[in-house]
């Protein structure tokens, strides 16, 4: 009843209390301001003994709000505004602030991160990329140092501690540096303030800086670790996402993996790449962009059949030759170079949709990536083998509370609401809005639109007016690049072929007369300001007067709040700014979805092609036309988080003995292993043997017999459950719920795998001290004839009296007992 309420109150509760709490620690500013350094500091640990004494967090925040906006204002010379304060105590509450571009939110987030790095559990904030972890670390450390708090950056590749305790090189107050980073902190990364450390180190810090993916990535390492102080993390405390909706939404439908080698690339994927270029599109395969899926016809089947010189490619080939021209051909007409990747140094890299980011180390599944390599004629890599996996919203469920900022979060409320449990609240802008939100123009050839962008900028850039266009890929971003060359125009362009240089090139947009040409990736993280960054009184004015920074999107985005975004460099802290959208009958969301209408009225009306129209009507159409996209994503993603959340209950199942396994003594392995045994049937006095046999070395034989037993066994099931995941769609056909049919088998199938784990933890224990064992994961083989058997190969056993056949991870309880394989 309460959710329903505030649905129709329209705003949220916690608005009117973060107002109050506003009251609260401006009353506290004067007291603040008359501290020293010292004191200042000193304060952190007082607040840390009223913890311990029993005082909650929420009876501290006035006092930490104030003495954050205090640690500002004498370190960055910036003080958080009242709706900063109100943002702050939103995201302590567990709920999204929605805060218009230009609000400060990387200075918010300084609040609740100071407050609940209190208790000594650490705090991650996540960020869109490796440069703006390292960004904000540098440029917001020096508020956390100055209260006594460590922070620590996780990179790709790299982690690093900012810490003048741990006695690294901090340039002092009225050095050229520290004037620097206040004068360009906001988009360039000083790196003299970051000493480099271990992934361990980091992770120990209060404050933890680092992308959603290495936050993912390293939990799942953590789960293949086989020695306890390898570990990289501690507990999930408190989790603050920054551009909450591009993390929890927009990469949502694409599960974090961890893989190895399985099998040799085979020649096929060469071979079928040559039969896809020679087949035509309507009359040998059929395409649904809207499914992004390729329908073999008839004909295009027995051609490919003819090219490979088989009769039925279902019956000769199998499954395999069917999924391979399926990749080939998917490869061949769905996925675009240099839009949806990009060929580097001599492989595949995938541009992310969403941001126009490259990918390094991601990999399409199923065959879909070796076919894009046999496409452009690269080396093939080898097929992968999933070890771990977790999707990024089980992952983000496992923090005791998380939190997000974002310019565009309303659109996402339900999907906010219904997966993650978190309410978006709109906060006050601290200046009101004098942008201009123009109607789209459309055309109805994507030249004419070309064309017209051209000659709208080259306008804009003789009157002095900083232009920032926006484009959904690399081609287009590099086209339009052309064009403008063409035309004589000085422009700066930025995709994520370039992408080091981004926040220089984008904090610089609002220069006199600039232009600047960007991807997606454009509309995160850095602010454009008049005049560029930083700016004189005078410079500032000049860009004032001719109208602020007029921001142009290419085309419309699937989803609103792309738009939105890039809309939202434009006009920042009440300054003056334009946008519009310049869209063509071409462009895939008009063909999809909205083209035969308007292309008839146009046709009716007789407009040349690079003239356009404005029409409420259209621009209606197409809002309505990505609310249905949106639906249809959020859909597919509820979709794969119902799937995961099966996989979810079993993988925490796993990784909790596991970890018992890993950080346990030898008491604990002990009652682990007694287990397993019961669970096997076999007697308890089997393992009391070996502690006379093994002495002091049964601690870690026991251990490492565990982990390798649960790595071996989960990875196998991990394997199972994708190709169940793949034959239950097929049962929709027959009138059963896909998603129960998996619910059901793969319960079947976890306990088939702990039976299976126990006895094979029972088969191990039984032969301690009989040869050595390995620390290092494998899936379960045995050899046979020169041959390896898996666990899903089917073998025949006997124990001298009868014979069954079944499969090997079966067979294994029977082993145990003393059966033999036949061979």
């Amino acid at each position: 009843m309460f959710q329903f309420k505030k649905l129709l109150a329209g705003t949220s509760p916690l608005l009117a209390e973060g107002k109050k709490m506003v009251e609260k620690v401006n009353s506290l500013e004067s007291a603040m301001q008359k501290l020293s350094d010292e004191e200042l500091k000193a304060m952190t640990a007082k607040l840390k003994e009223r913890l311990k004494a029993g005082e909650d967090l929420d009876a501290l925040l006035p006092e930490a709000f104030a003495l954050v906006r205090e640690a500002s204002v004498r370190t960055l010379g910036q003080r958080h505004f009242d709706v900063q304060i109100i943002g702050g105590y939103v995201l302590h509450k567990h709920a999204i602030a929605e805060m218009r571009t230009g609000e400060g939110k990387t200075l918010v987030a300084t609040l609740p991160a100071y407050l609940n790095a209190l208790t000594g559990k650490g705090v991650h904030i996540v960020t869109v990329n490796d440069y703006l972890s390292r960004r904000d670390a540098v440029w917001m450390g020096q508020i956390y140092n100055a209260l006594g708090l460590s922070v620590g950056v996780i990179n790709h590749e790299s982690s690093y501690l900012y810490d003048a305790s741990e006695g690294i090189e901090v340039p002092k107050e009225d050095d050229p540096l520290d004037e620097e980073r206040d004068l360009v902190g906001s988009f360039k990364v000083i790196h003299e303030f970051l000493k480099p450390v271990s992934r361990r180190e980091a992770y120990a810090a209060d404050i933890t800086f680092g992308t959603n993916n290495e936050y993912g990535f390293d939990y799942l390492r953590d789960n293949l670790e086989y020695d306890k102080a390898n570990l990289r993390q501690r507990e999930h405390h408190f989790a603050i996402v920054d551009e909450v909706d591009s993390i929890l939404i927009d990469e949502a439908r694409t599960p974090l993996i961890i893989s190895g080698p399985a099998k040799e690339a085979e020649d096929l994927y060469k071979t079928f790449a040559s039969i896809a270029v020679t087949l035509k599109v309507e009359e040998d395969y059929t395409v649904d962009e809207k499914l992004r899926a390729v329908i073999m016809t008839d004909k295009g089947i027995e051609k490919a059949e003819a090219k490979l010189g088989v009769g039925n490619i279902y019956a000769e080939g199998g499954v395999k030759y069917a999924h391979h021209l399926e990749a080939a051909v998917k490869a061949h007409a769905l996925f675009i170079k240099d839009k949806d990747y990009v060929v580097k140094d001599g492989k595949i890299v995938i541009v992310d949709e969403f941001t126009g980011r490259l990918q390094p180390g991601r990999r399409w599944s199923e065959g879909l990536h070796q076919a894009i390599e046999a496409k452009e004629g690269v080396h093939i890599e080898k097929e992968s083998q999933t070890y771990a996996s977790v999707t990024f919203q089980n992952f983000f469920r496992m923090y005791e509370k998380v939190a997000g900022m974002t310019g565009t979060g309303a659109t996402s409320e339900e999907e906010f609401r219904s997966v993650y449990n978190l309410d978006v609240v709109v906060i006050p802008t601290n200046k009101p809005i004098h942008r201009v939100d123009h109607d789209d123009l459309i055309f109805q050839t994507e030249e004419g639109k070309f064309s017209a962008i051209v000659k709208t900028v080259k306008e804009k850039h003789e009157k002095g007016q900083p232009v920032l266009i926006g484009t959904t890929s690399i081609e287009a971003n590099e086209r339009l690049a052309a064009a403008l060359r063409a035309s004589g125009i000085p422009h700066e362009m930025l995709n994520a072929k370039n992408h080091e240089r981004e926040g220089e090139i984008i904090a610089q947009a609002g220069k006199k007369s600039g232009v600047t040409v960007a991807t997606n990736m454009a509309g995160r993280g850095v602010d454009v300001k008049l005049g560029g960054n930083p700016s004189t009184n005078e410079t500032y004015e000049d860009i004032k007067n001719v109208g602020g920074l007029f921001v142009i999107g290419t085309e419309r985005h699937d989803a609103r709040r792309i738009d939105n975004q890039l809309r939202g460099r434009a006009g920042r802290q009440g300054d003056p700014g334009e946008t519009q959208f310049f869209v063509s009958l071409e462009d895939k969301l008009m063909r999809v979805f909205a083209s035969d209408m308007v292309k008839s009225m146009m046709g009716r009306l007789g407009i040349p092609e690079d003239e356009p129209i404005q029409s409420k009507m259209v621009t209606r159409a197409l809002e309505s036309a990505q609310t249905k996209i949106e639906g249809v994503n959020f859909d597919s993603r509820k979709h794969v988080l119902g799937f995961d959340d099966v996989l979810n209950h079993q993988r925490t199942i796993i990784y909790q003995r596991r970890k018992q396994a890993l950080l346990g003594d030898l008491e604990v392995l002990r009652l682990e292993t007694e287990e397993h045994l019961r669970v096997a049937g076999v007697d308890l006095k089997v393992l009391e043997d070996k502690v006379s046999v093994l002495g002091d070395s049964l601690e870690s034989v026991l251990r490492k017999t565990l982990l390798q037993a649960y790595d071996t066994f989960w990875i196998e099931h991990l394997d199972t459950m994708e190709h169940l995941r793949g034959s239950v769609n097929l049962r929709s056909y027959g009138g059963r719920d896909p998603f129960v049919e998996f619910r059901r088998e793969g319960l079947k199938l976890f306990r088939e795998l702990e039976t299976s784990l126990s006895f094979f933890i029972a088969e191990a224990v039984s032969h301690f001290a009989e040869a050595p064992l390995h620390t290092h994961s494998v899936v379960p083989t045995v050899s046979l004839m020169g041959g390896k058997l898996g666990r899903n190969d089917r073998v025949t056993i006997t124990n001298g009296q009868e014979t069954k056949e079944m499969k090997f991870k079966k067979a294994e309880e029977y082993l145990a007992k003393g059966w033999t394989i036949v061979t």
